[in-house]
Formats: C-alpha cells, sequence, structure tokens
C-alpha cells in the first residue's frame, strides 16, 4: 500500500452554513456524518448554502444519517432525496404489495417478504450500475430496524482506492466493467465529480464482463473466468478490509433515520444479519430511494458508453455473460440485487 487510506474531516466554514440552517453535524468514525437539527417534513431544502455544505460532505465523508425526533412520512422521505445531486426520483424498481400507497419510487426491503423485498444486496454494490449515468445519490429510510441487528456496510471508495498497491492502481485503472443487465460500460476506477478523488467502482453482483485496455494502449481484451474471479475476489477484499483499516462501517440503524450517500463515493452491501429471518432477528423494514444521475460514468479509451451484452463477445475469448446476476465469482454467495 502506497498512500494512507483516509477519511477528510468535517470542513469548518461547512459545518458554519450548515449551523446557520438551524443544523448540527457530527463525524461518525471512520466514515459517514450524523445531522440534527434540519426538519425533512420541510417543504423546501435548506437555504443553498447549507444544502450544497451537506451534499459536498456527503461526498467527503460517503453518507449522512438524519437523526429525526418527529415522525418522517414517506412523502417527507422522497422529496428529502430530492435534495441531491440530479435533485429528481429516477426508480427502476419493483413495488411491493405493502408498499404505502402502492408509491413507485419506493423500494421496501425486509427481511420478511410478507413486508417487502427479502434478500437484496447481499455483495459490495452500487446502485444504478445498469445506468449509463448511474444513481447520483441513495436514501434509506428505516421503517423498522430488527431488534437483534442487521444493517448495512459502507465502504469509502476513494480511500479503498489509495489502499490498493502501485501496481494494482495502473491494471485497475485499464479496466472497464459491462453490466450484465443493460451492457452499460462503467470505468473501474473514476474521478469523483465533486471530491476529485480517485475512487473504485465494481457491482459484484452485476457484471457480466470486464475489459482491459492494453498495457501499450493498444487494443483491448476480456478478461478471463480465472482473471475477472480473482478481479472480484481483490475487490471484495479491498473493502472488506476497510471495517479493519478504517475506511468502511458497520452501520446499525435506528427507527426513523434517514441516511442518503454519495453513490459515486461509497459502496454498500447488507450485513449478513439483515437477510436472516425475522423470527431469528426481528423483523426489519427498510425504505429505499435513488436519485436521477447528474453525468454519465463513462468509460476511458474511446469505449461506448453501451454494448450488447446479450450478443456474441465483440473482443474475442472471455468471460461475456448477459442477463441476471452476471458472473458468479464465488460459488453459493447470495447475489440478489
Amino acid at each position: 500500500m502506497t498512500d494512507a487510506a483516509t477519511i477528510p474531516p468535517l470542513d469548518p466554514a461547512r459545518i458554519a452554513e450548515i449551523r446557520a440552517a438551524g443544523g448540527e453535524i457530527t463525524p461518525l468514525e471512520p466514515l459517514g456524518a450524523e445531522v440534527r437539527g434540519i426538519d425533512l417534513r420541510r417543504p423546501e431544502p435548506p437555504h443553498e448554502a447549507a444544502r450544497a455544505a451537506l451534499e459536498r460532505e456527503m461526498a467527503e465523508r460517503g453518507f449522512l444519517v438524519f437523526k429525526n425526533e418527529a415522525q418522517i412520512e414517506p412523502d417527507d422521505f422522497l422529496r428529502a432525496s430530492c435534495w441531491w445531486g440530479g435533485r429528481r426520483l429516477h426508480s427502476t424498481h419493483g413495488v411491493h404489495p405493502a408498499t404505502p400507497g402502492n408509491n413507485h419510487h419506493i423500494f421496501r426491503l425486509s427481511n420478511d417478504k410478507r413486508h417487502g423485498i427479502p434478500g437484496v444486496g447481499p455483495q459490495w454494490h452500487n446502485d444504478g450500475s445498469f445506468n449509463t449515468d448511474t444513481f447520483s445519490h441513495s436514501g434509506y429510510h428505516i421503517i423498522r430496524p430488527a431488534e437483534r441487528g442487521g444493517g448495512t456496510y459502507f465502504a469509502h471508495q476513494g480511500a479503498a482506492y489509495d489502499a490498493l498497491p502501485d501496481a494494482r492502481k495502473e491494471l485497475w485503472e485499464r479496466l472497464s466493467s459491462v453490466n450484465s443487465a443493460s451492457g452499460v460500460v462503467h470505468p473501474l476506477v473514476h474521478e469523483h465529480p465533486v471530491s476529485g478523488r480517485k475512487c473504485i467502482w465494481l457491482h459484484l453482483g452485476m457484471t457480466g464482463a470486464v475489459i482491459e485496455k492494453a498495457a501499450d494502449q493498444h487494443g483491448f481484451r476480456l478478461l478471463d473466468a480465472e482473471e475477472l474471479t480473482e478481479l472480484c475476489r481483490q475487490y471484495n477484499e479491498i473493502l472488506n478490509a476497510g471495517l479493519e483499516n478504517g475506511y468502511a462501517i458497520n452501520f446499525e440503524y435506528q427507527q426513523n433515520d434517514c441516511v442518503f450517500i454519495d453513490n459515486l463515493a461509497v459502496a454498500h452491501r447488507a450485513a449478513p444479519e439483515a437477510h436472516l429471518p425475522a423470527e431469528q432477528q426481528g423483523l426489519r423494514i427498510m425504505h429505499r430511494s435513488t436519485v436521477r444521475g447528474v453525468q454519465d460514468l463513462a468509460p476511458g479509451f474511446g469505449l461506448p458508453l453501451q454494448l450488447d451484452i446479450y450478443g456474441a463477445s465483440p473482443l474475442g475469448d472471455g468471460v461475456w455473460r448477459g442477463g441476471g446476476l452476471g458472473f458468479r465469482w464465488e460459488e453459493g454467495i447470495p447475489m440478489q440485487n
């Protein structure tokens, strides 16, 4: 490892702007921040300087958790989701029968299929990887936390990049993933549009191929099954390592929390306990929102934004797998998205 894997502290000027709007922000360790005093029930966001300060801290530290004393209704949560990024909801998921008002912008998750969709997101991923303009932000409203725990792991992808050995950085910067459901192509390493940090980015449950640009800048090839398996394992390992090395967190929710994440800054996955049966862990219910992207997460090297993942490989031999969950990099692991 070459660079220290660091999460920046809160910026004093941004703390002052948030305070001027009646809010208080405090860091969580090792990443994220907690916000109090900003009422998500308000019809408008806080004044622009405070809103922008909150969004910038989300880009730097990965996510914000709003602690709400008053009950937050689904419409409050969805309206507050539109404070960030593309400022409009972009919803692509199914609607569970228990969803309030059958609102198609709410993705209702649970560890009991009677109350929500179970088993979602067990591997590290970013939401909306099937879109060229991936979701800028996602929101999570905790309707009911499980009594015996079961939260979400968040990992800072800029700090994870810093933790890579130099040789791996050089290789990964020449790789692009192809989404198994849509054929959309994304760089494995990108520059965050707000923070400017280099960040790693790969969906471990929805990748159909990975393209390598040759080191001499001439030509492309597909990773074969052995290489792609090793890449996915290394990606999984570098994010998991953040739990010990200070750039990932096992975040446990409290009832009525609203968590908003910068979807280009942090990867996430459900904690294993989140998928345990309600009879064992207690009933868990969460509402998720997704926000329209601001720009395409476009690959470099002249690669197109999208390829026909269901057609023949355009690059010869190697993994080229369309549909559903894509390439299974480890036997037996859950990969539902």
